[in-house]
C-alpha cells in the first residue's frame, strides 16, 4: 500500500472520529437523576405528528421519552382529550409542546398535573376566557399565506400557495408531499373560548421562526412577551418543527433540564 492512499486512509478515519464526536455532542445524554425525561409532542393545522421525527429522533437518541399526539383537528375539546390522553400515560413530569395551532392545545391541556413546562414552536397562546381568532387582532397575516375554507368549514392551506406561505425552506419534493397530505382543520376551533391559559402557573419557553410567514412577527414577539416565555429565534418558515429540529429538540431539553417539578 503506497503512502499516499495510507494517508488518505488516516484522513478519512480521522474525520470519522471527528463526525462521530460531534454526534455524541450533540445526543449527549440526559443525567440519570434528572427528573423530567418526559416530553408529548403536538402538532399542528395542516400537518400529522410525524413532522416531529427530527425532533424526536433527537431527543430519544438523549434518552428522553417521546410521545407524540395525533390531533384530530376537529374541535378544541378533542384535541385536548388526545393530549391529556397521552399525559395520562407519563410516568412522570413531562414537557409539552405544541406548534401553531398546537399552542392554544397544550395552553387549555397543560393544566394535566404531569405537566411541568411548556415549549411553543411559532405556537399560539391565548390566555383563559379568549379565543385563539383574538390573537389575530391588530396584527396582519403575511399574504402569503393562504387558506382555502370548504363548505363543511373545514380549511386547508391553498394549494398553489403552500410553499411560500407554510414552508418554503423545505424542498420542492417535501413540499408538494406537504402539501397533498394536509389535515385540515375544522376553522371553528379558532372561535372557541378557552377555560385554562397553563402558561400562567407553567414555565414557558418559545421559538420563533423569523421567516413565519403564518403569523406576523409582531403577533409572535406579542404572545412570548405576554405569557413571559424565554425566547429562542431562528430563521426557518412555519415548518420549524421540521426544518430546525437541532434548535427545537435543544429548547425542549433547555425545558427539560430547567423547569421544577412540583413538590421539590
Amino acid at each position: 500500500m503506497s503512502s499516499k492512499i495510507k494517508t488518505l486512509i488516516a484522513a478519512a478515519a480521522t474525520a470519522g472520529a471527528l463526525a462521530t464526536g460531534s454526534l455524541a455532542i450533540a445526543q449527549e445524554s440526559i443525567p440519570a437523576d434528572q427528573a423530567i425525561r418526559n416530553v408529548v409532542l403536538v402538532h399542528g393545522a395542516f400537518a400529522d405528528a410525524s413532522g416531529w421525527r427530527g425532533v424526536y429522533d433527537r431527543l430519544t437518541a438523549r434518552g428522553y421519552r417521546v410521545t407524540l399526539v395525533q390531533n384530530p383537528l376537529t374541535s378544541l375539546a378533542d384535541d385536548v382529550a388526545a393530549t391529556k390522553r397521552a399525559l395520562d400515560r407519563m410516568d412522570g413530569p413531562a414537557i409539552l409542546v405544541g406548534h401553531s395551532w398546537g399552542g392554544t392545545v397544550i395552553t387549555e391541556a397543560g393544566i394535566h398535573p404531569s405537566v411541568a413546562g411548556l415549549v411553543y414552536v411559532s405556537a399560539l397562546s391565548p390566555d383563559a376566557g379568549e379565543t385563539t381568532g383574538q390573537q389575530y387582532d391588530g396584527f396582519t397575516t403575511p399574504p402569503e399565506f393562504v387558506l382555502d375554507i370548504g363548505k363543511d368549514g373545514y380549511g386547508f392551506v391553498e394549494p398553489s400557495r403552500f410553499q411560500e406561505g407554510f414552508a418554503h425552506d423545505v424542498s420542492d419534493a417535501d413540499a408538494a408531499f406537504m402539501r397533498d397530505a394536509q389535515v385540515p382543520v375544522n376553522m371553528a376551533v379558532f372561535g372557541t373560548v378557552l377555560e385554562n391559559a397553563a402558561w400562567r402557573s407553567k414555565p414557558s419557553w418559545a421559538v420563533i421562526a423569523t421567516e413565519d410567514k403564518a403569523f406576523d412577527q409582531a403577533m409572535l414577539q406579542h404572545m412570548a412577551t405576554r405569557i413571559g416565555a424565554k425566547v429562542t429565534e431562528v430563521s426557518a418558515s412555519h415548518a420549524v418543527f421540521m426544518t430546525q429540529p437541532d434548535v427545537v429538540a435543544n429548547v425542549i431539553d433547555e425545558a427539560a433540564r430547567s423547569a421544577k417539578v412540583a413538590g421539590n
